[in-house]
């Protein structure tokens, strides 16, 4: 029976990535036979068995800076995914190939072996050509932006079947690629209830200040941090609040910079860049939190994609302040104060406002957590997951596919 599924992943780790794990999960517990290429991470082994997932990495690219640095990471990346694609031939083989990008040059790879009977899975994180232009002064290069965009359309139209994380993506990608409506299916982001539980707040957390806030994320160029600091900064000596403190989550290639912005702007007494954080250190600063921020700014790439943070702080009853994007009003609603015009000052009055409202915070959190257990749980999405593989390996139907938990496995 056809239901053995690799999966390619160049941006990320397995487990780390909060999208691929439990969609690998639930295609496991469902009876598939997953298989995962990816680089290393804070996972080191070359290879490794995570909840009955087979996982082979490679060396870490080395992070790509300008035009002939993304040449020298992606052409790294591709070449060992390629190698260790036909091992994973030979040695489990393999019936679908399901790329996760970016980069959406998986598609070379697709073409290669749909000559043997392959079927191909584009999952659409990002949009690469919004990400290229909102990552690069000015806009970046616009051949650079075009090889871009037709990389985007060959991936989807080469596709047997294109997943993307929400209804504007979908849109897009009927428009842009010209493929039909029939051929896309929305699988969106939610928070992995396995990973992430309310626990008993952190006592010396919250010494730190009387208002504890939380960002969690990347942080490069288009995430944003740059606004929140200068929000931050706004809050301390324009509106005179000394009573909070930011606990920041995550890494990025914006990190150094960051910090020594937070020096410049004298916060250093007010935010913590704590890491990378999974798991149980995750569930517990989150569980500290007063308030929750999301700082991505308007862009042709932010107001058009779904961010995992925002379903994590709703999951765990945080309110959120964030710029009003279209995204972010569909997925949170009444969860969020919205700021628009990437107004920092207007944040950081919004902050206040839920520092002086614990009503407020209490009836955006519930508001959020109801909306996550009722509409954008995992358990929706893995259903429209299975319904792709339904379609895509129409054998694979026959599996006894077991009803689906938020999460298949921790």
């Amino acid at each position: 029976m056809s239901n053995r599924i690799l999966m390619l992943i160049e941006n990320a780790s397995f487990p780390r990535d909060n999208r691929v794990r439990p969609e690998a999960y639930t295609l496991k517990s469902a009876g598939y036979d997953v298989t995962v290429i990816c680089p290393v991470g804070q996972d080191k082994a070359r290879y490794e068995l995570v909840n009955g997932v087979h996982v082979y990495r490679y060396p870490a690219p080395p992070e790509g800076e300008g035009l002939f640095g993304f040449i020298v990471e992606y052409s790294f990346a591709m070449l060992w995914t390629f190698v260790l694609s036909l091992y994973v031939w030979t040695r489990h083989g393999f019936d679908v190939i399901h790329s996760h990008n970016p980069p959406d040059l998986f598609v070379f790879l697709a073409l290669f072996y749909k000559l043997f009977g392959k079927k191909y899975i584009f999952d659409h994180h990002d949009l690469t050509p919004e990400v290229y232009q909102a990552k690069t002064p000015l806009g970046g290069n616009a051949i650079v932006h075009r090889v871009l965009i037709e990389a985007e359309k060959l991936s989807c139209r080469v596709a047997d079947h294109v997943i993307a994380t929400n209804e504007s993506y979908k849109k897009l990608e009927i428009e842009r690629s010209g493929i039909p409506e029939s051929k896309v299916t929305v699988v969106r982001n939610a928070p992995d209830s396995s990973h992430l539980q309310q626990v008993a707040p952190d006592p010396e957390l919250r010494q730190k200040a009387s208002s504890i806030l939380c960002y969690i994320g990347e942080m490069a160029y288009q995430d944003g941090i740059d606004y929140l600091l200068r929000a931050f900064n706004h809050l301390r000596y324009k509106l005179n609040r000394e009573d909070f403190y930011c606990v920041l989550l995550g890494t990025g290639s914006e990190l150094d910079k960051l910090k020594e912005l937070a020096t410049e702007l004298q916060l250093n007494d007010h935010v913590w860049f704590y890491g990378w954080a999974n798991g149980p250190e995750l569930s517990l600063v989150l569980s500290s939190s007063d308030i929750c921020v999301d700082p991505d700014p308007s862009n042709p790439f932010n107001d058009r994609s779904t961010m995992v943070k925002m379903t994590e702080y709703m999951a765990l009853g945080k309110p959120i302040v964030a710029f009003d994007l279209p995204e972010h009003r569909f997925t949170a609603q009444g969860a969020a104060i919205y700021v628009k015009d990437n107004n920092e000052f207007e944040f950081a009055q919004a902050i206040e406002r839920l520092m002086d409202s614990p009503e407020l915070r209490n009836q955006m959190g519930m508001l959020g957590r109801e909306r996550i257990e009722t509409k954008l749980s995992w358990k929706q999405s893995s259903a429209n997951l299975l319904d792709v593989y339904s379609i895509v390996l129409p054998l694979s139907a026959q599996l006894e596919h077991k009803p689906q938990p938020d999460l298949t496995a921790s």
